[in-house]
Protein backbone atom coordinates (compact mmCIF):
# COMPACT_ATOMS: atom_id res chain seq x y z
CA UNK A 1 0.00 0.00 0.00
CA UNK A 2 1.29 3.46 -1.17
CA UNK A 3 0.13 6.43 1.08
CA UNK A 4 0.04 10.07 -0.81
CA UNK A 5 -1.02 13.05 1.94
CA UNK A 6 -1.48 16.42 0.13
CA UNK A 7 -3.14 19.52 1.12
CA UNK A 8 -0.79 21.38 3.39
CA UNK A 9 0.22 24.88 3.48
CA UNK A 10 1.37 28.29 5.01
CA UNK A 11 -2.22 29.89 6.90
CA UNK A 12 -2.83 32.43 9.63
CA UNK A 13 -4.46 31.55 12.86
CA UNK A 14 -7.83 30.86 12.08
CA UNK A 15 -7.47 29.36 8.99
CA UNK A 16 -8.76 26.17 7.93
CA UNK A 17 -6.79 23.53 5.40
CA UNK A 18 -8.03 20.23 4.66
CA UNK A 19 -5.35 17.18 4.39
CA UNK A 20 -5.67 14.36 2.01
CA UNK A 21 -4.11 11.08 2.08
CA UNK A 22 -5.05 8.54 -1.58
CA UNK A 23 -4.12 4.56 -0.97
CA UNK A 24 -3.20 2.58 -3.23
CA UNK A 25 -4.64 -0.85 -3.78
CA UNK A 26 -8.22 -2.66 -3.51
CA UNK A 27 -7.86 -3.36 0.38
CA UNK A 28 -8.11 0.47 2.13
CA UNK A 29 -12.00 -0.15 3.15
CA UNK A 30 -10.80 -3.06 5.42
CA UNK A 31 -7.16 -0.82 7.23
CA UNK A 32 -7.64 1.36 10.19
CA UNK A 33 -6.44 5.12 9.19
CA UNK A 34 -4.67 7.67 11.30
CA UNK A 35 -3.01 11.18 11.21
CA UNK A 36 -0.18 11.84 12.95
CA UNK A 37 1.94 15.35 13.42
CA UNK A 38 5.46 16.05 14.25
CA UNK A 39 6.82 19.75 15.04
CA UNK A 40 10.57 20.52 14.55
CA UNK A 41 12.25 18.94 17.57
CA UNK A 42 9.30 16.96 18.84
CA UNK A 43 8.25 13.01 18.37
CA UNK A 44 5.32 12.35 16.03
CA UNK A 45 2.73 12.71 17.97
CA UNK A 46 -1.42 11.20 17.53
CA UNK A 47 -3.97 13.37 15.50
CA UNK A 48 -6.85 11.30 15.09
CA UNK A 49 -7.80 7.49 13.57
CA UNK A 50 -10.90 6.24 11.59
CA UNK A 51 -11.86 2.77 11.94
CA UNK A 52 -12.47 1.11 8.31
CA UNK A 53 -16.22 1.93 7.89
CA UNK A 54 -15.55 5.64 9.40
CA UNK A 55 -18.21 4.81 11.76
CA UNK A 56 -16.16 5.73 14.76
CA UNK A 57 -13.15 8.40 15.39
CA UNK A 58 -10.76 9.41 18.18
CA UNK A 59 -9.39 12.43 18.64
CA UNK A 60 -6.26 13.96 20.52
CA UNK A 61 -7.31 16.21 23.49
CA UNK A 62 -5.27 19.10 21.27
CA UNK A 63 -7.68 18.79 18.25
CA UNK A 64 -10.94 17.80 19.49
CA UNK A 65 -13.58 19.74 18.17
CA UNK A 66 -11.29 21.59 15.25
CA UNK A 67 -10.25 18.44 13.44
CA UNK A 68 -12.84 15.97 11.50
CA UNK A 69 -11.07 12.72 9.85
CA UNK A 70 -13.36 11.01 7.77
CA UNK A 71 -12.69 8.41 4.84
CA UNK A 72 -13.90 7.76 1.19
CA UNK A 73 -13.69 4.45 0.73
CA UNK A 74 -14.81 4.21 -3.44
CA UNK A 75 -11.85 6.80 -3.23
CA UNK A 76 -9.50 5.43 -1.48
CA UNK A 77 -8.61 8.52 0.35
CA UNK A 78 -8.81 9.64 3.81
CA UNK A 79 -9.42 13.32 5.23
CA UNK A 80 -8.46 15.93 7.94
CA UNK A 81 -10.53 18.87 7.97
CA UNK A 82 -8.86 21.58 10.20
CA UNK A 83 -10.73 24.58 11.39
CA UNK A 84 -9.79 27.20 13.87
CA UNK A 85 -5.91 26.46 13.07
CA UNK A 86 -3.50 27.97 15.89
CA UNK A 87 0.44 28.40 15.67
CA UNK A 88 0.62 25.51 17.90
CA UNK A 89 -0.75 23.06 14.74
CA UNK A 90 1.87 23.70 13.19
CA UNK A 91 4.02 20.11 11.82
CA UNK A 92 4.07 18.08 8.86
CA UNK A 93 1.29 15.77 8.98
CA UNK A 94 1.46 12.40 8.11
CA UNK A 95 -1.24 9.61 7.33
CA UNK A 96 -0.93 6.19 8.08
CA UNK A 97 -2.43 2.50 7.47
CA UNK A 98 -2.80 0.01 9.86
CA UNK A 99 -3.29 -3.34 8.63
CA UNK A 100 -3.98 -5.80 10.80
CA UNK A 101 -6.63 -4.01 12.86
CA UNK A 102 -9.91 -2.17 11.23
CA UNK A 103 -10.25 -0.51 14.11
CA UNK A 104 -8.82 2.49 16.31
CA UNK A 105 -5.47 3.03 16.86
CA UNK A 106 -3.09 5.63 18.43
CA UNK A 107 0.43 4.63 19.01
CA UNK A 108 2.74 5.18 16.02
CA UNK A 109 3.84 1.34 15.99
CA UNK A 110 0.12 0.23 15.49
CA UNK A 111 0.48 1.44 11.57
CA UNK A 112 2.29 -0.45 8.95
CA UNK A 113 2.29 1.59 5.84
CA UNK A 114 3.19 5.59 6.17
CA UNK A 115 2.52 8.64 3.36
CA UNK A 116 5.48 10.66 2.82
CA UNK A 117 4.12 13.77 4.87
CA UNK A 118 2.38 17.42 4.25
CA UNK A 119 3.88 20.77 5.79
CA UNK A 120 1.36 22.80 7.22
CA UNK A 121 2.31 26.42 8.94
CA UNK A 122 0.25 28.51 10.15
CA UNK A 123 1.25 32.13 10.92
CA UNK A 124 -0.18 34.00 14.24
Amino acid sequence: VQLQASGGGLVQAGDSLRLSCAASGRTFSSYGMGWFRQAPGKERAFVAAINWSGGSTYYADSVKGRFTISRDNAKNTVYLQMNSLKPEDTAVYYCAADRHFAGIATMPDEYDYWGQGTLVTVSS
